[in-house]
């Protein structure tokens, strides 16, 4: 899927970008690789890190999803495009408001109208768990994103271009993630950690295993999906105590358009929904979707989802273990 294959990765600088990039130049030869991103700063310092001339299949292209022409020009003789650029600040988000729609909405039409104008073979799509029922302006456009993906396989027409889109919560260790924010804290001699609720939860994904879902999705897809894996939970309270100690936090108030819990596939979205082992398909409720594309893979290891059903951080069967929530915090440097 990757070997031969010319491959563009829009905010292929940020945190999945980087390493869904030095994944694909370790395992796979791609015959080109184009980094695409507006920040020539991290642009330079990737380029440094990886080696200037170590990878002949490197290309590095300045550009901004918002600028339609900009996204035509890099998107020529592309095979396979994972679009993850994106504004992912909430509050950021929230006083900004349209520069968040025109980064997260017109971008992403942006990529979508190059994709099917140079005949791009694939689009994978990152989502977030804030677009399942978005109570904040980010979650809302990446929900409007979402929805645009999955129809451009209908605009697609003649075209053979495919979108899908990958939905996963919180990456540990990546920038603003909370388990680098609280060690950088620990570190400066904090003896409490801020918690906004006690109660709060989320699922958990290391950077390298949203690379290989991506990946997984990528190979599966067909068009239309929306893929979610199944994650392990953990208490916010539970990474207080392996940091610092029981009962060692200040609760600060839930912030503006931040939830208690994490959803990645609502009440109503699960009727949609396939259980595909180790994964989850929300199958897009359009009448051109043919469930029969899936029914050999359903047959063998997938299931519909028997109603009521919600994929929560709160409501799920999966915590990790006080073990494994050490080793993640190890692994993990400080902000």
């Amino acid at each position: 899927m990757i070997d031969g294959k010319s491959i563009l990765v829009t905010g292929a600088t940020g945190s999945f970008g980087r390493r869904f990039v030095e994944t694909l130049l370790r395992d796979f030869r791609p015959r080109r690789l184009v980094v695409f991103s507006r920040d020539e700063l991290k642009q330079f310092e990737m380029q440094q890190d990886l080696g200037e001339d170590a990878h002949a299949c490197l290309r590095y292209f300045i550009g901004d999803v918002r600028d339609r022409e900009r996204v035509m020009r890099a998107a020529a003789g592309v095979d396979i495009i994972i679009h993850a650029a994106a504004m992912k600040q909430i509050v950021a988000a929230e006083r900004n408001p349209t520069e968040c729609i025109a980064t997260n909405v017109m971008g992403a039409q942006n990529v979508i109208d190059a994709a099917i104008a140079n005949d791009v073979e694939r689009v994978v799509a990152l989502s977030t768990d804030k677009a399942a029922n978005p109570i904040n302006l980010y979650g809302a456009t990446k929900l409007c994103s979402d929805k645009l993906f999955v129809a451009a396989n209908n605009l697609a027409g003649r075209h053979k271009t495919r979108f899908s889109v990958v939905r996963y919560g919180n990456v540990a260790g990546s920038r603003g993630s909370v388990i680098p924010f609280f060690k950088r804290l620990v570190a400066d001699g904090a003896q409490c950690l801020p918690v906004t609720d006690p109660a709060m939860t989320r699922f958990v994904i290391t950077l390298d295993q949203g690379v290989a879902f991506v990946l997984n999705s990528l190979e599966r897809m067909t068009g239309g999906e929306l893929f979610v894996p199944k994650l392990p939970s953990v208490r916010i309270l539970d990474l207080v105590d392996i940091l610092l100690g029981p009962d060692r936090f200040d609760v600060v108030g839930i912030r503006p358009g931040e939830k208690l819990h994490e959803v990645m596939i609502p009440l109503d979205e699960s009727r949609q929904a396939l259980d595909m082992g180790d994964y989850y398909v929300v199958q897009p409720n359009h009448t051109w979707w043919n469930l029969t594309r899936f029914t050999e893979t359903v047959k063998s290891h997938g299931r519909p989802i028997d109603p009521p059903f919600e994929y929560a951080s709160d409501a799920n069967d999966w915590w990790m273990t006080r073990a494994e929530l050490e080793a993640l915090a190890a692994a993990t440097a400080p902000a």
